[in-house]
């Protein structure tokens, strides 16, 4: 680079005035990295050294301050102006030692002045605790209170469970007017599906969604197929639809299908061998760890897994067995917690349970678990992975350790369910355990029933509506409960202070006001090139072009009725003026039956025999007597022979 700076400053000078460089016949500055290096390395010691002085003359006259500091109590106001004056002092000195030095400066007031300022009240031994006060100093007692009120209302709540229960305000979504028998919220709770007995599908988005509470959107995924069951994955991006048909559905946030689980051949006997199912099904649920899995039962009697990579096979099947080793239809289906364990409820009562990479025996299972003949509705593990509990046809819940699978727990009786997906569910702490009870019409209200877990005592209830309360849902992230019922209601219960967004960003929101459609009253060629005398007014406003056309009697005129009768005022009637409509009108109204054409002829006999003007005069003369056909008499055929007989 020199050289070739030196090169360029040997041409002549009236070249370089050509050419418009002035900077020919300059050298290039040279630069020494080694000098400048050393040079820095020498400031950034002695910087350093500096400022630990200052750190150890500080600390001197502190402990010097802290001897003295008992004897006279005016030494505290004394001692805060030495160490304010120390301070600026300190800061000028660092100030003037250099001015880069913008991260070892000490800013606001000195150490010693925060601890002269507090009083000999506060001398303490602990320097350590000095350095983490920040700010100016609390008054006296003032956190220690604090600290007390909130130890207060934490173990106020820990001792009274109730009190974690988010119900002081609810809000209604209006699904339809039959059974929300399916509820899912996505992980982060941004988004709320509903699934009923009309076939609908509903989302509701809560940020989205101002406080009138309509959905965003609707759809049947299944036509005329009952919703069962509606989940969220794992992550958030797909759901899983089940119905009343023998095939599940995976759609996308928005509603669009991604895969449709194959058919089986319902002719196979064995269900190993055919490629899905081929019953309805009741009930399916998501892996909580593999986002691509999912799992169904079906009145075929099988649980299978399915890939939503793979639509065309399941990925195992599950056979439940009774204690003959028949076949028994799983009404349930879930995961544990983890997901290495599959857990059905069936209908002869039993709960069985596999290893889910294994799925010929099962690894644990209780016979009597509930009554047979009835639909275990619910099976959900705690979030501690060890307990199991199942909410029964048989108007129970129980709660199992499926680690001793003989007894249960715990048991509550007397809690009606007539809906084949009546939920349980756990709060997010694991201490209360959720269901909701059925009602007949006109029989009460449906009730939210909360249960202690580990006595089984009833905490609290809720009652919820005058129909039956079929879906609960306890959203760990927004603590917030979601309730399907029996009449199309889905209801939100919330706490302003204990939840967090959800039904608290809609509520807030105010009703927008709905837009009057702003359309043109009629169309308009637009020629913008055209001459002023064919140009026709550019549309500025359609809200005033809309208010003229009112005040114009032509244009807001209301049409008039149509015309009942004959017509009137030079209307015709409603049967029109055409000779075919008229012909038709008088056809409509002929009564008279012609079923018997005979006595429709003769009917006229008499008037053309005494007014004879259309057929008898053209035969007066060629045939003045009437001449019939004679019927001849049948022939006997009896003494025919067989081969002269007429065949028939």
């Amino acid at each position: 680079l020199l050289a070739g700076a030196e090169m360029l400053g040997g041409p002549d000078p009236e070249l370089a005035a050509t050419m418009g460089f002035s900077g020919f016949g300059k050298k290039a500055r040279t630069f020494d990295l080694e000098a400048m290096f050393e040079q820095t390395r020498r400031t950034a010691v002695e910087r350093s050294r500096k400022v630990l002085e200052a750190r150890e003359r500080e600390k001197e006259d502190q402990s010097e301050k802290e001897l003295r500091g008992p004897c006279v109590d005016t030494s505290a106001s004394a001692s805060s102006a030495t160490g304010a004056g120390y301070t600026l002092t300190q800061r000028e000195t660092a100030s003037s030692e250099s001015e880069d030095s913008s991260d070892e400066e000490l800013t606001g007031p000195s150490m010693k002045s925060q601890t002269s300022a507090q009083g000999p009240a506060e001398d303490t031994d602990d320097d350590d605790d000095d350095d983490e006060f920040i700010g100016p100093p609390l008054p006296p007692g003032f956190k220690e209170s604090d600290d007390d009120n909130d130890n207060d209302d934490t173990e106020e709540e820990d001792n009274n469970p109730v009190k974690k229960i988010p119900d002081s305000h609810e809000i209604t979504l209006q699904h339809g007017t039959k059974t929300v028998s399916a509820l899912g919220l996505d992980p982060s709770g941004a988004r709320l599906i509903t699934g009923g007995y009309d076939y609908d599908v509903k989302f509701w988005d809560f940020a989205g969604m101002d406080s009138s509470l309509q959905a965003f959107r609707s759809l049947q995924p299944c036509e005329c197929h009952q919703i069962k069951s509606l989940q969220y994955s794992s992550t958030g991006d797909v759901i899983l639809v089940v119905s009343g048909n023998s095939q599940a559905k995976v759609l996308d946030r928005d509603g669009f299908p991604v895969m449709e689980c194959i058919k089986g051949d319902q002719y196979i006997v064995d269900m190993t061998n055919t490629k899905g199912h081929t019953a309805m099904l009741n009930s399916g649920c998501w892996h909580p760890k593999i986002k691509e899995e999912f799992l169904t039962c079906s009145n075929d009697g099988t649980v299978r897994t399915w890939d939503v990579n793979n639509e065309k096979k399941h990925k195992s099947v599950f056979k439940p067995r009774s204690v003959q080793g028949k076949r028994v239809i799983p009404t349930t289906c879930t995961y544990s917690r983890d997901g290495k364990l599959i857990a059905a409820g069936c209908q002869d009562g039993s709960i069985q349970i596999w290893d889910r990479n294994m799925s010929v025996h099962t690894k644990f299972h209780c016979r009597q678990a509930h009554a047979p003949g009835t639909d275990t509705s619910c099976l959900t593990f705690s979030y501690d992975g060890t307990v199991l509990a199942s909410r029964g046809g048989d108007d129970t819940l129980k709660i199992w350790d499926i680690r001793q699978f003989k007894k249960p727990l715990n048991s509550a009786e007397r809690l009606p369910s007539f809906f084949p997906m009546t939920d349980c569910c756990f709060s997010p702490d694991d201490k209360i355990l959720v269901t909701g009870t059925s009602v007949k019409k006109g029989g009460g209200s449906g009730k939210l029933f909360f249960f202690y877990r580990e006595t089984f005592e009833k905490l609290y209830e809720i009652e919820v509506t005058d129909a039956s309360v079929v879906r609960c849902l306890w959203h760990p992230k927004l603590n917030q409960i979601m309730v399907g019922t029996g009449n199309g209601l889905a209801k939100v219960y919330y706490d302003p202070v204990k939840s967090q967004r959800g039904a608290k960003l809609c509520v807030v929101k105010t009703k927008r006001k709905e837009r009057q459609a702003e359309t043109l009253t009629q169309d308009y060629i637009i020629t913008p090139h055209a001459l002023p005398m064919f140009r026709e007014p550019r549309q500025r406003s359609t809200r005033k072009q809309l208010e003229k056309d009112r005040l114009d009697p032509m244009k807001s005129h209301k049409p008039e009725p149509p015309v009942a009768g004959p017509g009137r005022g030079g209307r015709v009637g409603t049967h029109g003026g055409t000779l075919s409509s008229y012909i038709v009108k008088n056809i409509a109204l002929d009564k008279t039956d012609d079923s018997n054409p005979r006595e429709a002829i003769l009917r006229h006999a008499k008037e053309a025999e005494e007014n004879p003007y259309w057929v008898a005069p053209a035969y007066a003369k060629t045939q003045p007597k009437t001449v019939f056909a004679e019927v001849e008499p049948e022939d006997d055929e009896t003494d025919k022979p067989e081969w002269k007989k007429r065949k028939i």
